[in-house]
């Protein structure tokens, strides 16, 4: 490592690298569980890299770009601050990063959702007469 490609923090004598690369990140991040997982979700294009779609897990990000992540039927934006030094405590690895995801979409109300029938919690399964009548509503 040249002197260059990392910065020193402040009161320690370790140095952390202004560079490294993505999977890594993602793993020390603690977005992906192993560094395995996280190469397979680069390579698989779930990624994008300042707004490029990127499938190089060995591609090289550095404080200030931002990550566009597609996870788990959610979209995840986050601003790289630091590169870290390793996976530490979830605290540690929220350090590295500026979450800046939008809030999650609202489910929209299903077809049927104002026409089932009211109940009371605890008020039990429907009767075969309500049931009947469920499904008549629920056919037109």
């Amino acid at each position: 490592m040249r002197d260059n490609d990392a910065k020193t923090d402040a009161g320690t004598n370790k140095t952390s690298p202004t560079r490294i690369r993505l999977d890594k990140w993602l793993f020390f991040a603690r977005v992906i569980k192993s560094r395995t997982l996280a190469a397979k979700f680069v390579s698989s294009g779930h990624v994008r890299v300042n707004g490029e779609k990127t499938t190089q897990p060995s591609q090289n990000v550095k404080p200030d770009d931002v990550l566009t992540i597609s996870l788990e039927h959610n979209i995840k934006i986050y601003r790289i601050i630091d590169c870290g030094m390793r996976r530490g405590p979830a605290p540690e690895a929220q350090r590295l990063y500026e979450h800046n995801s939008p809030p999650p979409l609202k489910k929209p109300d299903t077809k049927f959702a104002g026409l089932a029938a009211r109940r009371d919690p605890g008020a039990g399964r429907p009767t075969k007469k309500e049931r009947r009548e469920l499904d008549r509503l629920r056919k037109n």
